[in-house]
């Protein structure tokens, strides 16, 4: 997420390669199974202020194992009737400061959400990430460029209790057979 991107390119990519199938217009009366879940609601649960301990991998797709820690706060707000949500993060550490805005986007029509984040730095938004949530847990994929390679991105939203929420992102150069982590939040909301 910190890192720049060809958002041109990848939007293309992820165009092609992330258009969900059409729904059935009609639905049949007479199937018993249940009608797919819809999730403008899913990022709900993160409304409010949070403490934020945030561990980043300095290098990653390097080898390097040299993580460095920030802490601060996440403050996140629903827009748009909850079809949105803005993230503010703000932590420090020694390794200096991150500031940065993660808008969440849904899209009703997929039933999916776009993650797209933004360092304070760069003034740009990332490619964002597609997905959705299944039994409690939030998976999103997409496509980035780091130093100049085209990688994939995985990002995972897991709430752990109502009161902490693990977020993690991890970088694969393989086409998905291995991944590498190098981003772990764990949030607990204030009280």
């Amino acid at each position: 997420m910190l890192t720049r991107r060809t958002a041109a390119l990848t939007a293309g990519i992820l165009t092609l390669s992330l258009a969900p199938l059409p729904i059935s217009a009609q639905a049949d009366t007479t199937s018993t199974a249940s009608a797919p879940r819809d999730g403008p609601r899913d990022f709900d649960f993160g409304i409010g202020s949070w403490t934020t301990h945030l561990k980043l991998l300095r290098q990653p797709r390097t080898g390097s194992t040299d993580w460095v820690e920030y802490a601060g706060t996440s403050i996140v707000r629903t827009v748009l009737d909850g079809a949105a949500s803005l993230v503010e993060l703000d932590v420090e550490g020694t390794a200096g400061r991150i500031r940065g805005l993660s808008l969440r986007l849904y899209n009703p029509e997929a039933r999916q959400w776009s993650l797209n984040y933004s360092n304070i730095r760069t003034g740009t938004l990332s490619p964002p990430v597609f997905g959705a949530f299944q039994n409690g847990r939030g998976a999103f994929h997409g496509q980035e460029f780091l130093n100049g390679r085209a990688i994939l991105v995985r990002f995972i939203v897991t709430p752990v209790t109502p009161d902490s929420v693990r977020y993690e992102q991890a970088f694969s150069a393989d086409g998905g057979e291995t991944w590498e982590l190098n981003w772990v939040a764990i949030d607990t909301r204030v009280k």
